[in-house]
């Protein structure tokens, strides 16, 4: 069965997404265009908005978990806004859901502090991070 879903973040930064990749310990490899997932869709779990079922395992880059047969594919959104992550969570999956949580909430997360501590590095501040109870805090201080 297919149960693909997709996060709601934007990703506009693959610079960060591949060093939020290399702190989580996955690899991200560029231009492989197909993820793997199930394979196809059998209808019973809704497409993710903006996708039909031909669109689904086709990709632009792919997030590989070791030990984890499926992967999380870096598809381009419609717009060319930026990209979305496409993901199967049923069977296989579920190794990517142990590795990130829900929604890839650790992925989007750590993606998240990587494009902020390159902006502020970017604009000349310091940052620090801390986890505090699983949560990633970033403090954004003074000018180097």
């Amino acid at each position: 069965m297919s149960h693909v879903e997709s996060v709601s973040t934007v990703i506009k930064d693959l610079d960060s997404l591949r060093k939020a990749c290399e702190v989580l310990g996955v690899k991200f490899i560029e231009g492989k265009k197909n993820y793997e997932w199930w394979g196809h869709s059998v209808g019973d779990y809704p497409l993710p908005k903006g996708f039909t079922a031909e669109d689904l395992g086709k990709c632009d880059h792919v997030i590989q978990v070791p030990g984890v047969k499926y992967e999380v594919g870096v598809v381009p959104l419609k717009d060319k806004s930026g990209y979305t992550l496409l993901y199967d969570f049923y069977g296989n999956g579920q190794g990517l859901l142990k590795k990130f949580g829900n929604g890839l909430t650790n992925l989007v997360d750590r993606y998240s502090a990587e494009t902020l501590k390159k902006q502020a590095l970017k604009k000349g501040y310091f940052t620090k991070e801390t986890i505090k109870d699983g949560k990633i805090q970033l403090t954004v201080t003074g000018f180097q």
